[in-house]
């Protein structure tokens, strides 16, 4: 028998707890995971022939297991999907499959009113966490902040989360049953165990895109605060005026004020430079969050220190794999915020 050149792609799909994998297998069109960070939901789609019509539509709201990988070397395990949306299509008859991931769909995402007094973030949101019988991994350093007053009106608990991660820059997220809060860029699992780097050449794929945005666009971001004892707004820059961007919200200390632009100072940094690039052999062994680094392009981008910030990994039916994904440039530290 002929040794096989490259590795054969492997997955496996169990709905509800029964493995439809060797059923489906024949008929795979394609299948598509879509790995994020943050508030949006990791996503898998599945398309199979239906041309015989034997096949049953999933009911919405099933749960679907997904694992991806290569014979011989293992799957990797990618969590647990819950179905919401179905279609049936032709001619030829093909079924679509639309799953999203089952940590950030029902009570997370009910709607509910309370506040938040004299305590810190590792307090609210391990109290998030224990709510939905989740694990939590919080960063120490941001576990430990105060927070005066924090409310929580007419809002979910995902999007309290998400606004949250938006004020610290952190990843905010629920996977893998854990509610994780870490600094972006920290590259850890929701154990808390750090993320291994990859290396990315050249060779590894067939396209990619580089952008680069002016440095210069923004040297800082100024955020204001409602000074009572003034009777006016204040203002806390992170950075320099030289060509400042100004936060359009009131905030109500100059704590929260200089947290706001610090977040949106890191965000601005990151985005100044953007690589896409489509690995002609997928690795499903790459998640959101992984620091990279590549070599074989032009001197800029392989002198550049990436984050993944999405992941899709694809396997269709003529047996590719391919891994398609986003990087952004690794943050550095803000500078120091002074009161305007």
């Amino acid at each position: 028998m002929r040794a096989t050149p490259y590795p054969i792609p492997a997955w496996r799909v169990v709905l509800d707890g029964k493995d439809l994998t060797d059923r489906l297998a024949p008929r795979l069109l394609d299948l598509s995971l879509t790995e994020s960070r943050g508030d949006e939901a990791d996503q898998v789609d599945l398309r199979v022939h239906d041309h015989d019509g034997m096949l049953a539509l999933p009911r919405r709201g099933v749960t679907l297991q997904v694992a991806i990988g290569y014979e011989g070397s293992g799957l990797f395990d990618k969590g647990t999907f819950k179905v919401d949306d179905v279609e049936h299509s032709g001619s030829p008859d093909i079924i679509t499959i639309r799953a999203r991931s089952a940590d950030l769909t029902g009570a997370v995402r009910r709607r509910r009113e309370r506040s938040w007094h004299d305590t810190t973030l590792g307090d609210i949101l391990g109290t998030i966490a224990g709510e939905h019988s989740l694990r939590s991994s919080i960063a120490a350093d941001l576990a430990s902040v105060q927070i005066s007053h924090l409310d929580q009106a007419n809002e979910s608990d995902i999007n309290l989360l998400t606004r949250l991660g938006k004020r610290f820059d952190a990843m905010a997220t629920v996977k893998a049953g854990t509610l994780i809060f870490a600094p972006i860029g920290a590259g850890t699992t929701a154990s808390g165990q750090p993320l291994p780097g990859v290396q990315i050449t050249r060779a590894s794929g067939d396209q990619h895109r580089y952008s680069v945005a002016d440095r210069e666009k923004f040297t800082g971001v100024r955020a204001y605060w409602g000074d009572r004892k003034a009777a006016r707004r204040t203002g806390v820059l992170v950075g320099t005026s030289e060509n400042e961007k100004k936060l359009q919200a009131t905030y109500a200390t100059a704590e929260e004020a200089r947290q706001h632009a610090d977040a949106e100072f890191r965000r601005l940094d990151r985005g100044t430079a953007q690589l896409s690039y489509r690995l002609a052999l997928g690795r499903a062994d790459i998640y959101p969050e992984q620091a990279v680094t590549v070599s074989g392009f032009k001197p800029e981008i392989d002198g550049t220190d990436w984050l993944v910030a999405k992941a899709t990994h694809t396997i269709d039916g003529s047996g590719g794999f391919i891994t398609a994904l986003e990087l952004e440039r690794g943050g550095e530290s803000s500078p120091s915020a002074d009161a305007q």
